[in-house]
This record gives structure tokens, C-alpha cells and sequence, in this order.
């Protein structure tokens, strides 16, 4: 029987459960047990749930088989638990380390009271903490251990089930259970704090209280819901009228449930507004009926607006409000000031065309800052061709790189009078990275974020925790994200970073990469066609090597002899070099260049052509290694910077625990590994079979397709994956080759 259960039901928290499990399993104190509940989760929180009790046998999951809400959830968990102490954990948010030893020891030195309050500290996301503003009641002087009429304050605290541990056995006895609805720690924390006998505090912060930017909280959420407030308050006073003997709690509990309606009515985000005053009437009647008769209404302004709702004045009370609220309306003038000036810096011309109607026939792509024609939009931008062909379909270019753009496909240059047209006309805007801050988002317009990548290195909002990597401003990042309707994934693990870094209100598209479509619909002609337009020899071996960018280096620097490794490899191996390397090719590599061994393909269009023609990937941190991988081609990790890669920049996981295949540190061991059969040996397969379960779980040469018809077409049904062992990637140039002397 473990000391501690903690319950973490998940629901839509990929992007944080694993964080959230992490932070418990890593306590040093180990005798608990988590019991997660999957809450018919739409997500991949449940795959995650299963992956950390396969990992941990601390860890156990309940699979529930219809959405049943947070509070039965909860009892679900509860009905499976063993240990001593319940305590219930929400699955985006954190355990502060060392804060299960603390609550241990303060348990054991407490006797093991009913109820151990702890403290918590909120946490944002630009990385400002901050402390409950009440942690003054957690105050450890005095008795050790007391009932709640003894310090009554603590009533005053934030009604959470979270900063609370509470005694197995005591919870069974009274039979608490959480009720549905919004609001649902209201009846237990009341009640169980009535109730309890015997009660401790923990001077500590244990719970790290994640405020999500966008979504993920009720509060924030406007909705009728909000009106469940009356059930659960129904549920305490029914408590109340069972149990004679708590009858002395009734006026604290009546001031609570008052103040609690007040906030609800009052904070913007919550109500309709067209429900404000029903939800007054409701609030009032309960005021009227439940108002005991030695209750003395607060001084001051919250006093009056007692009075107010025991009056049922509903005009007087939004007369209060407004003078109150009238700094916080200032302030949203402000934003609302910096943003007329913002749209007013367009032109006239944009702006006239804002006015204009969208054009649902209207589509707009760009990649790479405007970069060219390439990667994910690229793929949908043609697939929308096919199976859209009336649809108006214009790329965005800078215009240097205009003839990038092949024939036939309509272009426009980037901040030019046509750029702007379509950027405020268009229905459809799709991009790898974020539109500049001058475009603004019109009510009817889709953002598509393809990305560009899987990310090994850490990304969006986690890079605030590596300043030396970046200088973006966080603020305007996320606004820039906000435009996003929805977010395109090649893989779970990666939905499960997006979400998290980019804290916004868009919907995860779970579709594969569409850009890695061709690497499982090529054909032998198109492999051999690709290797052709290199001037590879058929028979030869091809290496592509593709490094990252280093952000702590100022200037390029080649990290190999790109000349002595291509000497060692011999006359039939040809070196593919993606990166920046020959600017000015002098000497034996010029020479190498001129007879074909090394073969500078950084201006390449099209880098997928170049997986095609390759026998084998040469990477470091890039994120090529996941897209080549659908290939299941050999992929080679040189790393010999890893210490400060990782320690600059930062990595999701580690490279050189979990690669894709032989890792070298240094260039002789890359020779090594190059020069004999380790690259394409069994172990290199089953370290590859490894990785593609993991990073390739939705490329199988449909993501174009899915993603046309879902957000294009409006089909909400998606197109069933192929699983990985049933997948046929375009074949390797051995097999090209015999395909071609066979025919």
C-alpha cells in the first residue's frame, strides 16, 4: 500500500501531460502510486498515459469509454486507489521537486491529520511565477494540528482540490465524490473542510499552476456552463441541511457562495452577455432563499453589492461595475488605440482592401519568409490543384527570389500592391513560418501553420529558457500564432511541442507532412530520374550530408574535411553537401566538385529529389533525419558538438541515447563508419525501425490529401493512416536500379 495517490485525469493535454508525469516520477520520495485517467481523451494523452506505466509500474491507467468531465474522472481514479492520502494533480500542471517529501514528512509529523493544506505558486507563460497571494494562512506557527473553526481563514483560500492532501479513510467515511459540471471543487473542498476533525498546513509551494495563454480553463471560457455554479452550490447547502450538527458553518458557507456568483457575474470571458441578467435573477433568488438571519453583509463596496443582489437590482449592480472596471476599460482602449495605429500604418490601400469581401475561392501560400517555392505549402498548394482545380491558388515570394517559383504557378512579391490584395482578400492563407506582424487576421480567414520540421531543439516559448539561441520577443511571437486556425503535425510527438509552445487557439491537425508524400509515392523512374539530374553514376554510392545552423556561431564554419573524407571514401562514393560550404571552391575541392565527388547542392528547390537520389543521410541535429527516415534508407548522426548544442540551444531528447543510426564524434570515426558496412549493418536497421516508430507516425503519402480535403474541402473526416509496417517507401537507387535492368 503506497503513502500517496495521485490521481491526473487528462483530457486534450498531450502537450503537457508528459511534463505534468515527469515532474512527479522524478520526486525523490518513491513511495506513491499515479493513477491516470484518461477521460476518452480525442488526443494522444491516453498513448501517453500508456507509455509511462510501461515505463513506470507506479504508474497505473484507467481508459474511460465515454467523456464523462474532470469530476468523474476523479472519482474514477479515486474508486482504484490504495494509498494512505489521496491528492489530485491536473494534468497540465506541475509538482515542484522535492514536494512529495515535504508533504510526506509534514503527514508523519502531523499524525496524519484528515486534511494537510499546501501552498502554490502560479506559473506563466513568459516565465513569471507567482505565489498565492494567501499564502500567509499556510503559516505554520501555532498548533501543529486544529480544526477548522481554530483558523477559519483558510476558507479564503482558492476553491482547488489540488493544494490538498486527504486522508483515504476519511474521504470513504463521509463519501465524497465529485459532482459534474464546472465549479466542481466548490461542494468537496467545503464539505471536506467542515467535515474534517483534524487539519495541517504545509508552509510550502508543491503545485506549479500552469496559466494557460489561450484555452485549457473554464475560466476563461464564455458559456452557459458558467450557471452550473448554482448546482454545486445546491450541493453544499444540501450537505449542510443533512448534517445538523455543521449548521454554525452555514453564514461563512453563504458568503462564499455570494462572492462566488459576484465573480462569476462580474469577470469578463465568462457569461454571454446576453445571459448576464438571468444569470443575476438565478443568483439573486438563491441570495434571497438561503440568506441567514444573524448574516452581516461585509463593509464597503462589496457590502452594497450585497444589498444589490438581495434587492434583485440588476441595473444598479452593472452601474457599480462600470465604475469599478473603469481602469481596466482604459487600458483596453489602449490596446484597442496601438492597434487602429497599427492597422492605419498599412496604407490605403490595404486597408481599403480589408473592406473588400473574402474570396473563398482564394488561396495564398509562402514558405521560408517568401523564400521560394518549396516544403509543406508546397505539397498542398499542388494537391489543391488536383482535387480543387477552380480554386485561385497565388504564392508569395520576396522578390529576389521570384524565379523560384516554377511556370505556371501564379506569383505575387511580397509587399507589393498585388501582395497586399490577396493577403486581405484571400480566404485561405498557408505558411511554414508565422506572416509578417502587418498582416491582420479578418473575421472568415483561415491560417494554416504547416511547420517545417520535427523539433529536436526546443522551440517557440521553451526557447526563453536558452537566451543565447534567440532574441525573439516571446509577446509578439505568440501573436503572431494567434492568426492560426490550425497546426499541422507530422508526428505525435511533435502535436505534443506544438501545443505546448505555442500556446494559441488552433486545432492540431494530425495529417503527416505533405512535403514527405513523395517519399512514399516515388517510383524507381523517379529515383533514377532524380539521380540522373545530379549526374550520379548508376552503381555509385550517394551521401547526403545535411548539417543544422548553429545559432552560437557567428559566421560558418565547416566541421569536416569535406576533401579528405571524400579522398577516403574512394572514387565510387559521391558526396551531396546541403549547406554552405562551397562559396568559393578552390584548390582539391574545386576538383573534387569538377569530377563529381563532392556536389554542392545548397541552392537545390527541392530537397526531397535529393533524398530520392540518396543512398544514405549524413546529418547532425537536423531535423532532415526525421523526414528521411520515411525512406528507411540509412541515416549516419555526426555530432561531434553535442555537449554544446544541447547546452545552448536545447533538445527535446537525446540524440545520443536515441538515434536513428551509428553516431561519430569525430571524423575518423564518421570514416569508420562511412568506410566499412556499419552504415547499412543490422544494428543501424533496428536503431532506425526504433526511430521511425516513434517520429513517422503519420507519413505514409496521403498528408496532402488529408489536409486539402479537411481544411480546404471542409470534410471533417479524415483519411485513415496506412500503418508503418504496411507502408512501401519509394525504393532505394540499389533497388531503382534492378528494377530498371529487369525491365
Amino acid at each position: 500500500m503506497p503513502r500517496l495517490t495521485l490521481i491526473v485525469p487528462a483530457y486534450n493535454v498531450q502537450g503537457y501531460i508528459g511534463e505534468c508525469l515527469d515532474s512527479v516520477l522524478q520526486q525523490d520520495f518513491t513511495d506513491f502510486e499515479i493513477i491516470g485517467v484518461d477521460d476518452c481523451s480525442p488526443d494522444g494523452s491516453g498513448a501517453i498515459l500508456d507509455t509511462y506505466a510501461e515505463r513506470d509500474a507506479r504508474v497505473r491507467v484507467l481508459h474511460l469509454t465515454e467523456n464523462v468531465g474532470l469530476g468523474h474522472a476523479r472519482n474514477a481514479g479515486m474508486d482504484e486507489a490504495a494509498g494512505d492520502y489521496l491528492l489530485f494533480l491536473d494534468s497540465d500542471d506541475t509538482l515542484a521537486p522535492g514536494s512529495l517529501a515535504a508533504i510526506a514528512a509534514r503527514l508523519d509529523a502531523t499524525d496524519d491529520p484528515d486534511v494537510l493544506v499546501f501552498d502554490y505558486t502560479r506559473t506563466y507563460w513568459d516565465g513569471r511565477l507567482l505565489r498565492n497571494k494567501r499564502a500567509d494562512l499556510l503559516d505554520e506557527s501555532g498548533p501543529a494540528v486544529f480544526a477548522l473553526a481554530d483558523r477559519p481563514q483558510l476558507l479564503d483560500l482558492l476553491q482547488i482540490v489540488w493544494n490538498k492532501a486527504y486522508r483515504r479513510a476519511f474521504v470513504t467515511e463521509h463519501g465524497f465524490r465529485f459532482p459534474p459540471g464546472y465549479y466542481e471543487d466548490a461542494p468537496w473542498t467545503f464539505s471536506s473542510l467542515i467535515s474534517a476533525e483534524t487539519i495541517a498546513v504545509l508552509d510550502r509551494s508543491c503545485v506549479l499552476y500552469r496559466q494557460r495563454r489561450e484555452g485549457g480553463n473554464i475560466l476563461r471560457t464564455v458559456s452557459r456552463k458558467h450557471f452550473d455554479v448554482f448546482d454545486q452550490y445546491d450541493r453544499v447547502f444540501a450537505y449542510l441541511d443533512a448534517r445538523p450538527e455543521l449548521a454554525s458553518w452555514r453564514p461563512a458557507l453563504f458568503g462564499k457562495m455570494t462572492d462566488h456568483f459576484l465573480t462569476v457575474l462580474e469577470k469578463p470571458g465568462r457569461l454571454p452577455k446576453n445571459a448576464r441578467a438571468e444569470f443575476f435573477h438565478r443568483a439573486a433568488k438563491d441570495y434571497r432563499s438561503r440568506l441567514p438571519e444573524d448574516f452581516r453583509r461585509p463593509p464597503g463596496g462589496k457590502g452594497y453589492k450585497y444589498a444589490l443582489l438581495g434587492l434583485g437590482s440588476y441595473p444598479a449592480l452593472v452601474g457599480v461595475t462600470r465604475v469599478n472596471n473603469v481602469r481596466n476599460l482604459a487600458k483596453l482602449g489602449g490596446r484597442a488605440g496601438v492597434g487602429r495605429a497599427k492597422r492605419a500604418a498599412l496604407g490605403m490601400f490595404y486597408k481599403s482592401q480589408l473592406r473588400m469581401p473574402l474570396d473563398d475561392k482564394l488561396a495564398v501560400f509562402s514558405a521560408y519568409w517568401g523564400r521560394g517555392y518549396s516544403c509543406n505549402p508546397a505539397a498542398i498548394e499542388a494537391e489543391l490543384g488536383r482535387l480543387a482545380p477552380d480554386m485561385r491558388r497565388v504564392w508569395a515570394v520576396r522578390s529576389e527570389h521570384r524565379d523560384r517559383v516554377p511556370k505556371g504557378v501564379e506569383a505575387v512579391v511580397v509587399g507589393s500592391r498585388a501582395y497586399w490584395s490577396v493577403m486581405a482578400r484571400a480566404k485561405y492563407l498557408t505558411n511554414n513560418v508565422n506572416f509578417g506582424d502587418t498582416v491582420i487576421k479578418r473575421d472568415g480567414q483561415i491560417h494554416l501553420q504547416t511547420h517545417h520540421g520535427t523539433p529536436l531543439k526546443t522551440m517557440g516559448l521553451d526557447q526563453a529558457q536558452y537566451p543565447a539561441s534567440t532574441s525573439m520577443d516571446m509577446e509578439k511571437l505568440l501573436r503572431r500564432c494567434d492568426r492560426w486556425d490550425y497546426s499541422l503535425s507530422a508526428n505525435r510527438f511533435s502535436t505534443t511541442v506544438w501545443e505546448r509552445v505555442y500556446p494559441c487557439r488552433y486545432t492540431s491537425l494530425e495529417t503527416g507532412y505533405p512535403r514527405n508524400d513523395v517519399l512514399l509515392n516515388a517510383t524507381a523512374a523517379d529515383v533514377s530520374r532524380a539521380r540522373s539530374e545530379l549526374g550520379l553514376a548508376d552503381g555509385s554510392t550517394a551521401f547526403l550530408y545535411a548539417p543544422t545552423h548553429r545559432e552560437y556561431e557567428k559566421s560558418f564554419a565547416p566541421r569536416l574535411d569535406l576533401p579528405r573524407l571524400a579522398e577516403e571514401l574512394g572514387p565510387d562514393v559521391t558526396l551531396l553537401v546541403r549547406g554552405h560550404y562551397f562559396y568559393k571552391p578552390t584548390g582539391r575541392l574545386a576538383d573534387l566538385q569538377a569530377s563529381g565527388r563532392i556536389i554542392d547542392v545548397s541552392a537545390h528547390g527541392n530537397v526531397e529529389q535529393l533524398y530520392l537520389a540518396a543512398d544514405a543521410l549524413i546529418t547532425d541535429y537536423s531535423s532532415a533525419m526525421f523526414d528521411y527516415a520515411n525512406l528507411d534508407r540509412p541515416v549516419v548522426i555526426y555530432a561531434d558538438d553535442w555537449d554544446t548544442y544541447r547546452a545552448v540551444r536545447g533538445t527535446y531528447f537525446d540524440l545520443m541515447a536515441e538515434p536513428p543510426g551509428p553516431v561519430a564524434t569525430s571524423q575518423a570515426q564518421l570514416a569508420s563508419v562511412l568506410g566499412s558496412r556499419e552504415w547499412r549493418s543490422e544494428e543501424s536497421a533496428g536503431l532506425r525501425r526504433a526511430f521511425r516508430e516513434r517520429f513517422c507516425d503519420f507519413d505514409d503519402g496521403r498528408a496532402a490529401e488529408r489536409v486539402v480535403r479537411r481544411v480546404f474541402l471542409g470534410e471533417e473526416t479524415m483519411l485513415p493512416f496506412v500503418p508503418l509496417d504496411e507502408r512501401t517507401p519509394a525504393p532505394s537507387p540499389a533497388e531503382a536500379l534492378e528494377q530498371s535492368a529487369r525491365s
